[in-house]
């Protein structure tokens, strides 16, 4: 008997295998898909593509992180997205970049990527760069320039300069759009007793 119970599960392991080759993702059937941001609607991976024959050598590249961020806000920091709303030719390929700078003091509030996980480098200055695991386990260091760091997708997480000087990170993930859940704006805002007030 146990015999034959070893053999049957034999068989539907053989059954299965096959099935896993489906559950990656496939290779790209095409070299590009510069994205076409007038079509009406976003597809499953994306924006629909722009035709081959309208792409120019402009549409691979960008200069929108040359340009340092407006500081003077409440956190003393700025966020320059260099993702496919911004540079249409990432579309369809998986990654992005973002320009953060920082005043001195200045932080990038409590926030997650749903969709990607984030790696930077510290260009200029002097950070302290944290995160929480879904354990509630704090995670910390203070990095100085050519310092990496990585945030796995979804965790919270923060950067504040701590140093005298302002502060500069290039950050790139793993997504064409990771968006961002900002908690302060997110959780205090959309709170009753603060929507009253503004």
């Amino acid at each position: 008997m146990q015999k034959r119970s070893t053999r049957l599960s034999y068989v539907v392991v053989l059954l299965l295998l096959p099935l896993l080759s489906f559950s990656a993702d496939p290779d790209s059937l095409q070299d590009f898909c510069v994205a076409d941001q007038t079509a009406s609607s976003i597809s499953v991976n994306g924006f629909p593509c722009k035709p081959a024959s309208e792409v120019t050598s402009d549409d691979f590249f960008f200069d929108g992180l040359t340009k340092m961020g407006d500081t003077s806000n409440i956190f003393g920091s700025n966020v320059t997205g260099g993702n496919v709303l911004t540079f249409p030719a990432l579309n369809t390929l998986g990654i992005s970049m973002n320009r953060v700078d920082f005043a001195p003091g200045g932080v990038n509030p409590p926030h997650s990527h749903p969709r990607a996980t984030e790696s930077g480098v510290v260009i200029k200055g002097k950070l302290l760069v944290g995160f929480v695991t879904t354990g509630n386990v704090y995670h910390s260091k203070v990095l100085t320039a050519g310092q990496m760091f990585v945030i796995p997708r979804g965790l919270v997480h923060f950067q504040k300069n701590v140093g005298v000087r302002k502060a500069l990170v290039i950050a790139a993930f793993n997504s064409q759009l990771p968006g961002a859940v900002v908690l302060p704006f997110t959780l205090l805002l959309q709170h009753p007793r603060f929507q009253m007030m503004s």
